[in-house]
């Protein structure tokens, strides 16, 4: 029960993990998989920011990734959960930043 948004169709090398909980991390081989890649950094975009995003975050920056969060790739249900967890997230765990600042970073690789 699980469709990829016909904008965003993986590359035929891409890997498509599914997940079962909020956590992309959590009962997955995705920290494994990164790792074994020689990923150090993690760029978050998804919904919801106060379920997955957050979970997934915070997992992240627990297995020792680099992790930044695209304020304009995430979004919540309501405004004030959206914008209390991009806060403390940002405060606590990892970088929240703007799409300009993600886009800028990845142009410079």
């Amino acid at each position: 029960m699980v469709e990829v948004d016909s904008r965003l169709q993986p590359l035929p090398n891409e890997i498509v993990w599914s997940k079962k909980a909020a956590s992309a991390f959590f009962g997955t081989a995705l920290a494994a998989t990164l790792t074994a890649c020689g990923v150090d950094t993690v760029i978050i975009a998804g919904c919801t920011t106060s379920g997955c995003v957050r979970a997934s975050a915070v997992d992240a920056c627990s297995y020792g990734f680099r992790t930044i969060v695209v304020r304009e790739a995430v979004g919540d249900r309501l405004p004030e959960p959206h914008e209390a967890n991009l806060l403390d997230i940002d405060s606590k765990y990892v970088d929240v930043v703007s799409l300009e600042e993600a886009l800028s970073h990845l142009s410079k690789l």
